[in-house]
């Protein structure tokens, strides 16, 4: 008993659905890999250079080298430096608020590329289960027709549900890897900005 999966694919919404569902996971990961790739930088580093400009040169020479990265760290470091330079009281609730603004735009489309990995095993799993139903429904209306009829409709069926964990794994891999990501992303904002409060005598807020 052989199975046409491409048959499959052309007969089967199911199918159709599943691989349009393929070709937004396939994007979203691939737009979100770039993303997260081009605005890495070493925390380590930018603290290092932003602590040197500071100490040698000011202020302004603090902010130049927040200009020449794409990173969400040095927009929100950005962000402190202009505002201590106008009130220094409300240096921790900017960054805070462009921290916040930074996050948004990391998780940007990550809640969809979430939400194709878990509702396509379901997919899979409803056009299984109608695939089955047709198989019965066939062997119903043929009457003489032996057990291969119906076999041959249900592995065809079967491939839906193999069709739903193909989106879905890659789709949930890849969120879980850049949620990841995000989280330690935060977390180098976090503790370089209360370093470089610390370095302009700017209190945390309480």
């Amino acid at each position: 008993m052989d199975v046409n999966v491409f048959e499959t694919l052309k007969s089967s919404l199911t199918m159709i659905v599943l691989m349009g569902c393929s070709v937004l996971a396939i994007t979203f990961i691939f737009e979100r890999w770039l993303y997260l790739k081009h605005t890495a930088v070493d925390s380590g580093r930018f603290f290092a250079s932003i602590k040197s400009s500071l100490l040698q040169e000011g202020l302004e020479s603090a902010i130049t080298v927040c200009n020449n990265s794409l990173s969400p760290l040095a927009a929100v470091v950005k962000s402190g430096l202009e505002e201590s330079r106008k009130n220094t009281g409300t240096v921790v609730e900017m960054m805070d608020a462009i921290a916040m603004e930074q996050r948004s735009k990391l998780e940007k489309n990550l809640g969809v590329l979430g939400t194709l990995g878990n509702i396509s095993p379901l997919i899979g799993l409803f056009g299984t289960v109608v695939g089955i139903i047709q198989a019965f429904h066939s062997l119903s209306v043929s009457g003489s027709a032996g057990p291969s009829v119906i076999s041959a409709g249900i592995a065809e069926a079967l491939v839906t549900t193999a069709g739903g964990l193909i989106v879905a794994i890659p789709a949930v891999v890849f969120y879980n890897y850049f949620l990841r990501r995000v989280n330690n992303t935060m977390l180098e904002i976090e503790s370089v900005s209360k370093k470089v409060l610390v370095m302009l005598g700017i209190p945390e807020a309480a």
